[in-house]
């Protein structure tokens, strides 16, 4: 049975309203960071995900939470430390190597939200689990993730400075969809720098009847 600490469980509900797009939530993590930082991390509040907690007695590498939003899922471990390494000993690695097999199996993109406490601006950095090929939008924004590193021993942990800040993940997954608008107007502009021939009147009118025609008109 999972057990949840009442700290971790305050950080995991931040991260929570954050992925829902709560405007309260997304203004709370942001309070410290830059103007361009929080631009980037309201685009959530446009394209939010629906955000489950996993139960108490969850399923084996279901996370701790669970986004979800047209053709994209994100299991997601949430960590905080005071630490800027966190190595995943023990139960944690437990955790680990249960979310890299469901990810296998589903062909889902586990991910750790690391939170490291005292920091001013964005706290948070995000990682990725490597199960191998991805397909579909997954695999275009597993490439900009950093995998959660190895030792030498390989054992997995997380280094908070090598992680994807989270505003920088959310600007990754919450881009505003491709307006045809700029489609057409690329359309607009080719017309107007092709002139179009049109036939004029005299173009279209018929060529005169030949002489010898007229002979077989009865």
């Amino acid at each position: 049975m999972r057990r949840r600490m009442g700290a971790g469980s305050q950080y995991e509900r931040e991260l929570r309203k954050v992925l829902a797009g709560s405007p309260d939530g997304v203004r709370a993590v942001i309070r410290s960071c830059s103007e361009e930082e929080r631009a980037l991390a309201r685009l959530v509040i446009e394209r939010p995900f629906l955000v489950v907690r996993a139960a108490g007695s969850g399923i084996e590498g279901s996370g701790d939470l669970l986004a979800l939003r047209g053709d994209i899922c994100f299991p997601i471990e949430v960590k905080t430390s005071k630490h800027s390494t966190l190595y995943l000993n023990g139960r944690l690695r437990s955790q680990y190597e249960a979310l890299e097999e469901i990810g296998q199996r589903c062909g889902l993109m586990p991910l750790y939200a690391y939170r490291l406490k005292g920091t001013r601006g964005d706290s948070w950095r995000i990682f990725r689990i490597d199960t191998g090929r991805l397909e579909g939008r997954l695999s275009i924004i597993a490439r900009r993730i950093p995998v959660c590193p190895l030792t030498s021993n390989g054992r997995p942990h997380l280094i908070w400075e090598e992680g994807l800040p989270l505003h920088r993940f959310l600007a990754l997954v919450c881009r505003p969809r491709e307006s045809n608008k700029s489609g057409l107007a690329g359309l607009q502009n080719r017309n107007e720098e092709e002139s179009v021939q049109v036939p004029t009147l005299e173009e279209n009118d018929p060529e005169p009847m030949k002489d010898w025609i007229r002979g077989f008109i009865r």
